[in-house]
Order: C-alpha cells, then structure tokens, then sequence
C-alpha cells in the first residue's frame, strides 16, 4: 500500500488545518513537506507533518 501523510499549514493567514496526501507507487521514499505547497495559501515554507 503507498504511503500516506497527514499535514497542516503553519502559515497565519492560512485556513487549512489539516489534508491527507495519498501518494502513488512512483513517488520517491525520501518525499517531505519541504518538496510540496500548501494547496489552499500556496506557501512553500509553512506545510508541516502531523505526527499521530
């Protein structure tokens, strides 16, 4: 089964709170935050892994 991550978006002005990405058998191990956007504000800096 693929991987998948929950993150937030730490950014002040942003309102998500929370999305699920469901990543595909082509993506690669070493995939993070730091390589994907916020898909509601845009920011390239403020998404972060919530950790269950």
């Amino acid at each position: 089964m693929p991987a998948t991550m929950e993150v937030e978006c730490t950014a002040d002005d942003c309102e998500l709170d929370m999305a699920e990405l469901h990543y595909t058998y082509d993506v690669p191990d070493d995939v993070s935050t730091a390589d994907l956007r916020c898909p509601y504000c845009g920011s390239e800096t403020s998404l972060a892994e919530i950790e269950l």
